[in-house]
């Protein structure tokens, strides 16, 4: 292989990396951000009060009675397959190219890994109009793992990414009608990225490729919340897009003549994407001592993903993107059973940005709904216990994806991907 087809090994390689971070959008972003706010699918997060809402509206603390500190667990558990629907390989075998079956396992089962996402956020209540807060959230958090010899190998092996998110927020009760809040946003990522590589001949065990990237980036987040009357609340909030560099390795290894010993190599680079601006608008509405209504609608500007832009030594290169923006719906109902016990319910509507053509097994994603039931304890004056179960149907999607590797092999794969998620959640909420 020459020089030239080496710095193409590593642009792609840098292109897969962060295709993998961001492939699934929606299922891949986790809303699990708040226990209370679980218990209703999300609904009127927005227009919700106290630190429990930190992360879907900064000015949700703004006018608070106390300082507030919350703590959540989410238990995400995944039942998920994928299963190959004719995937083949065709090799620069002289003259046409040799084409065959992938090979290998045609279904994977549970390439999802469950996981537990936790939060935080506390507020600090200045006066009675000025509050500071602190967020600390896992928005971006995913794992998919294949056995090495699945029908996905040339596409995904292990696809891991990890994110911590921290806010930092001042809110301002401007009146008795109107709050507003500010916070400065800071993501540290951290991805990997395995797969194998075909040799020449279909005889020879397959090469491996490895990945690695991780970076710091900024952004902001502003939100208001407008109270006309005393029974309902209109909330409104701008998440902004955060630009990411992720500085990484790629390590190429057991590729075997008549492929050149030289390739088999580890370089450093950078890759350079957009994660989406997150609009939320929503309302609350007390309809009377017992019963409120809640309900949202959010737009994920997935049209920033773009591209995906990578530079190393002696060159670089550009993948365009076809991600489309989307919009989620969410209603739910709070019921305040007795002075202590607050049950909740919602349901939430959640469509997938990707492209039916290029959908990747690294996170295979369709459009999911989730149905959710919650509940909330006053174990004293200062300390409530919230708990959540929700239950998440994820359409049938397909593999769709067709990628040239590294040892000019092009990958046809074709599949079928089913599943579900059942999440648990625990928190509490200390006020002092």
């Amino acid at each position: 292989m020459s020089s030239t087809r080496t710095r193409l090994a590593v642009g792609v390689a840098f292109v897969a990396l962060v295709a993998a971070s961001q492939a699934s959008a929606s299922a891949f972003y986790l809303q699990e951000q708040s226990v209370r706010g679980a218990g209703r699918a999300y609904s009127g997060e927005v227009a919700d009060k106290g630190v429990g809402s930190l992360w879907w509206n900064p000015a949700a603390i703004a006018g608070i009675a106390r300082s507030e500190a919350y703590f959540g667990l989410n238990a995400i558990q995944v039942d998920s397959k994928a299963t190959s629907t004719g995937s083949t390989i065709t090799r620069p075998v002289p003259p046409a190219g040799l084409t065959t079956p992938v090979g290998g396992a045609n279904t994977a089962f549970d390439p999802i890994n469950d996981g537990i996402v936790p939060n935080l956020g506390g507020a600090w209540k200045l006066n009675d109009k000025l509050s500071l807060g602190l967020s600390v959230a896992a928005p971006y958090n995913f794992t998919t793992e294949y056995n090495p010899d699945s029908w996905t190998r040339y596409d995904a092996l292990k696809s891991q990414l990890r994110t911590v998110n921290v806010d930092g927020v001042v809110a301002y009760r401007v009146n008795d009608m109107l709050d507003l809040g500010v916070g400065v946003t800071a993501m540290y990522a951290d991805a990997e990225l395995t797969n194998a590589l075909p040799n020449i001949s279909p005889l020879q065990p397959d090469g491996a490729q490895s990945l690695k990237g991780d970076g710091w980036a900024y952004g902001y987040t502003v939100g208001a919340q407008l109270h006309p009357t005393k029974s309902l609340t209109i909330g409104a909030s701008y998440r902004s897009k955060i630009d990411h560099k992720l500085d990484g390795t790629v390590k190429v290894s057991g590729l075997l003549a008549p492929i050149p010993a030289a390739n088999n190599f580890t370089v450093d680079g950078q890759a350079k994407i957009t994660l989406p601006w997150i609009a939320n608008l929503g309302a609350r509405w007390a309809v009377n001592d017992q019963w409120t209504l809640n309900g949202s609608i959010s737009r994920v500007g997935w049209s920033e993903f773009d591209a995906i832009r990578v530079a190393f030594a002696g060159g670089g290169s550009t993948s365009a993107q076809d991600y489309k923006d989307i919009t989620t719906y969410a209603a739910g109902v709070d019921y305040q059973a007795s002075p202590r016990l607050t049950l909740r319910a919602g349901v939430q509507y959640d469509p997938t940005p990707t492209p039916d053509v290029g959908r990747t097994a690294r996170v295979p994603d369709g459009d999911r709904m989730m149905y959710a039931t919650g509940a909330t304890w006053a174990a004293t004056e200062n300390l409530k216990l919230d708990a959540a179960l929700s239950y998440i149907a994820f359409d049938k999607s397909q593999i769709n994806r067709t990628d040239v590797t590294a040892t000019s092999s092009t990958v046809r794969l074709r599949g079928d991907v089913e599943g579900s998620a059942v999440v648990l959640a625990a928190g509490a909420r200390f006020s002092f």
